[in-house]
């Protein structure tokens, strides 16, 4: 089952490309071994049925599965999240046996689910079913619409449940859901803000991690004029401090982090705004406290110069003002293989950094590549606080 190669749709962020190695299964500490504690389970929402979510789903399941097993080492059990006929479909799509997809028991815990045979995928169906129709290239339904929504939030109560799992997310298109009808789904901006009232968290961060770049967003999906005013001290330190952790967590010790500015050329002394004074270099001071020696902070800067020193490794993160000044250098120099990461949350949650693929859809040929290492950063993850968990109880 090899990925094949063809177009990229830049426009729906598109993936085909050529199979990369994985970037960050080697980065924190193995599964553990017989005698420690279990593996975590990686519960997957599979994204919108009429793109390339469902495929790179599976492949990526599968490809883990199979390279875990050549290492002899025990694989995480994968989760499925979505109705039986989309993920038969994807299966023969990819040339994959049906067969390898086992219903879960909607009461079974981790022990149970980490008990399935070698090469099965479990799967659970929330109950919205879609039809072909719904699964039609480019043309998401209503009803893929509310699919999508259900899948989402399935997959984040059965996170929640497990405790030892991920969250990982497939590409949604949140046109779809805003039009499904669903309760509250016209409010939907995207999985960060969605999950963050799902998990009546206080605050969460947009952070997007990759060999290449490593970067957090201080806001997410806003209209840009209304950037400015949620730029604030409280908020500029959290993007700091989840940054500080993630960049940590991927082996980075005492690592030197830059802060953008909002304006250009960091406000030049105020004539083009004085964001930087009133939140920025608060929100700076604020982190800095809080970390201590740990982390060198370095900024406001402007965003060109942060995003050049870090990709030449001067930096181990950038901070960002806002959800396009990270996303353009990441889209840049680590397309496909940024893996999307919220913090803040009780859950583990990661996902690809692609789109829906609607160019590309069913056709057998969208690289998994993106989704494999979001599965295998949220298994690292999840271990990671486990970890420190068991550092802090003794």
């Amino acid at each position: 089952m090899t990925p094949k190669t063809t177009s990229t749709n830049e426009s729906q962020g598109s993936v085909a490309r050529k199979k990369r190695p994985a970037q960050h299964e080697s980065k924190l500490a193995k599964t553990p071994q017989r005698g420690e504690s279990l593996p975590a389970a990686l519960v997957i929402s599979v994204g919108c049925p009429a793109g390339i979510g469902p495929e790179v789903a599976v492949a990526a399941a599968c490809q883990r599965s199979r390279s875990k097993r050549r290492k002899s080492e025990n694989a995480e059990p994968c989760v499925l999240i979505a109705d039986l006929d989309t993920l038969k479909q994807a299966c023969r799509s990819l040339g994959v046996r049906e067969s390898c997809l086992c219903p879960m028991d909607p009461a079974a815990d981790l022990t149970a689910l980490c008990a399935r045979k070698p090469g099965r995928l479990w799967f659970h169906d929330p109950g919205v079913k879609v039809g072909a129709r719904d699964r039609k290239p480019g043309a998401p339904s209503k009803r893929s619409g509310q699919a999508q929504l259900a899948w989402v939030e399935a997959g984040y109560a059965l996170t929640k449940r497990l405790g030892h799992a991920a969250l990982v997310t497939g590409p949604v298109s949140k046109a779809a859901i805003a039009a499904s009808g669903s309760p509250g789904a016209e409010q939907f901006l995207g999985h960060t803000e969605w999950l963050q009232a799902m998990d009546h968290a206080q605050s969460s961060v947009m952070c997007f991690a990759a060999q290449a770049l490593t970067t957090s967003l201080v806001t997410t999906h806003l209209p840009l004029h209304d950037v400015s005013s949620r730029i604030r001290e409280e908020a500029v330190a959290e993007a700091i401090l989840a940054l500080a952790e993630l960049v940590q967590a991927l082996g980075k010790v005492s690592p030197r982090i830059a802060v953008c500015s909002l304006n250009p050329h960091a406000g030049e002394s105020e004539l083009l705004g004085d964001e930087e004074r009133l939140a920025i270099v608060p929100g700076i001071l604020r982190a800095r406290k809080q970390l201590g020696r740990r982390v060198e902070l370095i900024g406001p800067m402007g965003a060109e110069t942060a995003y050049r020193k870090a990709f030449k490794g001067e930096y181990a993160g950038v901070v960002a003002m806002y959800h396009d000044q990270a996303t353009i250098p990441m889209k840049l120099v680590a397309f496909g293989d940024a893996v999307n990461v919220t913090a803040g949350l009780s859950i583990v949650r990661t996902s690809v950094d692609h789109g829906t693929g609607y160019d590309i859809a069913w056709r057998g040929v969208a690289d998994p590549g993106g989704m494999r290492a979001a599965l295998d950063l949220g298994a690292a993850l999840v271990e990671r606080r486990r970890l420190s968990r068991g550092r802090v109880r003794s």
